[in-house]
């Protein structure tokens, strides 16, 4: 089994729990966790900085995964789809879930400095954003809140 060393911004993280616990949604809901899908989760649980896809193609072709864009944009397809993924659209780069089989609209705070993504488990939409959409006589069904900053260990 092949897992990766976590950078020192790493989320004290399992990487071996946070799999366990995809495989387990996976088989409750009859989906494949196929090799190529397990191994860009495993490489997305090994930092906390959000990583593009061609760097984590770049990581596939070197452990003999391939070499093809297709290989890379379909396993993010399904980890994204199924929530053990995210997509950081400023960023235009993914980071793991790191609340596998939890329902749940996580808010991202990006670190300028080091480029880390802090996932919280929720945020509400029901503050002045809902207000703004109550006004507009707008219904929201998805919001991404992307923030930016300087995590604590930038800030010193």
């Amino acid at each position: 089994m092949l897992v990766s060393k976590p950078d020192k911004h790493a989320y004290p993280v399992d990487i071996i729990q946070a799999i366990e616990a995809v495989k387990k949604c996976c088989s409750n809901d009859g989906l494949r966790f196929t090799p190529v899908r397990r191994r860009v989760l495993e490489i997305l649980l090994s930092t906390r900085s959000a990583m593009g896809a061609y760097d984590i193609l770049n990581r596939l072709r070197d452990e003999g995964f391939g070499s093809q864009p297709p290989i890379v944009y379909r396993a993010l397809d399904f980890l994204v789809c199924h929530q053990f993924a995210h997509k950081i659209e400023s960023l235009n780069a993914f980071v793991a879930c790191h609340y596998p089989g939890v329902s749940h609209s996580p808010a991202f705070f990006i670190c300028k400095s080091c480029k880390s993504v802090n996932e919280t488990p929720k945020h509400s939409i029901s503050g002045e954003l809902g207000s703004l959409a109550d006004d507009a006589n707008f219904s929201i069904e998805c919001a991404i809140v992307e923030a930016e900053g300087l995590c604590k260990e930038c800030q010193h």
